[in-house]
């Protein structure tokens, strides 16, 4: 049976790096892994005065896509050492109206991506902050940091051709299919 997984990209950039490594792990993911690649950009920033009986149609789209995943991966870039505004919004529309979360119990994972060499270290944990107070069992090891990520993408169509992080994201990926598995309690 497989697990249907949101995959969240925290970048909204075109040509975004973050983008491409969550493609290119939709690719390598396992039978049992199916990643669903679910938009953030188009989401309202989240305002309580708008989440009434009518929310923005971009926030019930976004809150009926995750209600059906079991799991979810976080693809991020960093900004000023922390996660993108979007991604923060995202959580936040997702965690709404109280009591209501679509977040909760479901196990996360995150992967960080950066064309610099730290590797967008402090947003992969900043991240994790708020996951766990949306009640997110997030996968600890291996940590994935995708340092100088311009040098392992085609620029033609931005698959990877490294293959060495290749075999490290199918690696990661097998170990969240044994991480989902570990939380289902």
């Amino acid at each position: 049976m497989s697990v249907r997984v949101a995959l969240i990209v925290g970048s909204l950039r075109e040509g975004s790096y973050s983008r491409a490594i969550g493609l290119e792990m939709k690719a390598l993911a396992a039978p049992e892994l199916e990643l669903d690649l679910i938009e953030i950009g188009d989401l309202p920033l989240y305002n309580p005065d708008l989440d009434t009986e009518t929310p923005p149609a971009a926030w019930s789209r976004f809150r009926e896509e995750l209600a059906t995943t079991q799991a979810v991966l976080f693809v991020t870039p960093e900004y000023n050492r922390s996660v993108p505004g979007a991604l923060k919004n995202a959580l936040d529309v997702g965690s709404r109206p109280y009591g209501q979360s679509v977040w909760a119990a479901k196990p996360a994972a995150i992967v960080s991506v950066s064309p610099g060499a730290l590797a967008a270290f402090g947003a992969n944990h900043h991240l994790r902050q708020p996951l766990v107070f949306l009640n997110m069992p997030t996968m600890q090891q291996p940590e994935a940091y995708i340092g100088n990520v311009a040098g392992l993408l085609n620029e033609e169509d931005g698959t990877l051709k490294n293959e060495g992080t290749r075999e490290f994201l199918k690696g990661f990926l097998d170990a969240f299919a044994g991480w989902i598995e570990t939380t289902k309690g």
